[in-house]
């Protein structure tokens, strides 16, 4: 069974961007860029909610030339990365992207059966309809220094509690990373 993470950079009031949508707060230096570039180069499959994939979408495919090396890095790894792409309204997605329309949680269920590798979740919303369905395994939380008194929060409100074991600590300049896993 595949093993699903949700991650992001957030605030310590624990929003993943401003009340204005911005994360311009989140920019990694080079060690946490390059951290992300090699987490991202092991996983399996990548699972996009609407607003990450339109933000992703708008960013990475068209990094220049004359780039950094880390960012042309992760542009290659973004595009060719194969992602399932979760959204109601979008009829079309690119850069070796599916689209799913309906019943994210059996989608998500099917893709965790179909192999034993490490897919990411992203995207708040629709992590937040997988969470309580007990369909994430690990959660990495990217701790930036910054309060930003209210965006969207990294996690939902649940009826239940979900009992966390701290797998990784890790220091970096511009974050502190909490790896935590269930069970």
């Amino acid at each position: 069974m595949r093993t699903l993470v949700y991650g992001f950079t957030l605030s310590l009031d624990g929003y993943i961007n401003d009340r204005a949508g911005l994360i311009d707060w989140t920019s990694p230096d080079d060690e946490l860029h390059q951290f992300h570039n090699d987490r991202y180069r092991a996983l399996e499959l990548s699972l996009h909610g609407r607003r990450l994939y339109e933000l992703m979408a708008a960013h990475w495919p068209y990094v220049t030339a004359d780039a950094p090396p880390i960012q042309r890095e992760f542009a290659r790894l973004w595009t060719e990365k194969p992602k399932v792409v979760f959204s109601r309204t979008l009829t079309d997605v690119g850069w070796n992207s599916t689209l799913v329309s309906e019943n994210a949680v059996e989608e998500v269920r099917r893709l965790k059966a179909a192999g034993d590798g490490v897919m990411e979740v992203g995207g708040a919303n629709l992590a937040a309809a997988l969470i309580p369905h007990g369909l994430v395994d690990e959660y990495q939380v990217f701790l930036a220094p910054v309060i930003l008194g209210g965006g969207t929060p990294f996690l939902p409100a649940l009826d239940q509690r979900i009992t966390l074991r701290v797998a990784e600590t890790r220091h970096f300049d511009t974050v502190e990373m909490l790896r935590y896993v269930t069970g």
